[in-house]
């Protein structure tokens, strides 16, 4: 038996504010169906640039968005009114949190 090492490669692509994807591509990665995302722009959970869903564009923050959305639905059976209070009241705790950072720095 030979002692070989092997390397396990990994791909990825960066998302940022900046990289765009399409509602296609948003569909993909969240492994999901039009209808799931669609909700969730219904619900202001996700607001894309562009006005109609052919030009829907979303960026690497609606990606992270829609996951924790997801998973909230999925995994605890929330509609998605009860989704986007959930991730509201999140952004306000991320917020306050931030808020007490700088002031403990100051």
């Amino acid at each position: 038996m030979g002692n070989e090492n092997t390397r396990a490669g990994f791909t990825g692509i960066v998302l940022d504010e900046h990289t765009e994807l399409t509602l296609a591509d948003l569909c993909g990665a969240c492994s999901v169906e039009v209808d799931s995302i669609v909700a969730l722009v219904d619900e202001g959970v996700l607001e894309p640039s562009g006005g109609e869903q052919l030009q829907w564009r979303f960026t690497g923050a609606h990606l992270r968005r829609a996951t924790i959305a997801l998973r909230l639905q999925n995994e605890l059976g929330i509609n998605p009114a009860g989704v986007a209070l959930a991730l509201q009241l999140l952004d306000e705790i991320a917020l306050l949190r931030s808020r007490l950072r700088d002031l403990g720095n100051g």
